[in-house]
């Protein structure tokens, strides 16, 4: 799917306008690319989850700072070996998934806007399209696990592997399972706290962008080119 430009903004639809697209069998490596020949520097991302914490309430927002994969049909690189790929095979570094530099402006930017969020969260993202079983959401939050979602892998590798700054506001909808004497999460129930969820993270993009966009971010691309590149072994002639 490719992004639509409205002026130095492209943007995209992860599930396609009426959510016909499972998580599945999004072409994430086809999104990313998109933008990036579109010559976007930044992701910037919201993300529906559930909370594995007592403390992130539905309503909440989390600017994640890690993940756990739980995925197990997606492409997760542009470098496979394939006739059409990125030549070699990259091991790109994962220690700091997402573009600190751009969280703490979408942070401060909450803050300002005085709305709830939280500065960092483990987000784990399961294949879907199902949600958890109680223990899968049990053991999760053993993991250290805080939200969770079917999104967010593959497409921060890939946003890294193409230099690419990432960072993503989850928008906690409910408890997912684990929870006693509360209701197990659904669609009517996600959708339902989604909508005021989806002013909230508006509110933060129409703020955070422009001041991305008045600042210097030259050696954080660099870092983040160099890094791919110094991570790509290629085959040898």
């Amino acid at each position: 799917m490719c992004p639509k430009v409205f002026s130095e903004v492209s943007f995209y639809i992860r599930h396609g306008r009426h959510h016909t697209v499972m998580p599945s069998n999004i072409n994430y490596r086809a999104n990313i690319w998109a933008l990036k020949e579109e010559n976007c520097s930044h992701v910037l991302v919201t993300t529906a989850c559930g909370s594995l914490r007592e403390e992130i309430q539905p309503g909440d927002l989390v600017i994640i700072d890690q993940f756990i994969d739980r995925t197990t049909k997606r492409h997760c690189t542009f470098y496979d070996g394939q006739h059409s790929s990125l030549s070699g095979v990259c091991h790109v570094p994962m220690a700091e998934p997402f573009c600190a530099k751009t969280r703490e402006v979408l942070i401060e930017t909450a803050k300002k806007l005085g709305l709830q969020c939280h500065s960092k969260g483990t987000m784990i993202t399961i294949e879907g399209p199902r949600f958890s079983s109680r223990a899968e959401s049990l053991m999760f939050r053993s993991w250290g696990a805080d939200v969770i979602n079917m999104t967010t892998v593959p497409e921060v590798i890939l946003a890294k592997e193409a230099g690419m700054s990432y960072a993503s506001i989850a928008m906690a909808t409910d408890y997912d399972c684990w929870k006693e004497h509360e209701e197990a999460v659904s669609v009517d129930k996600v959708l339902k706290t989604l909508k005021g969820n989806a002013n909230k993270a508006t509110s933060i993009l129409l703020t955070a962008i422009p001041q991305i966009g008045s600042m210097e971010w030259t050696d954080t691309l660099h870092t983040l080119k160099t890094t791919v590149q110094c991570s790509v072994i290629l085959p040898k002639q």
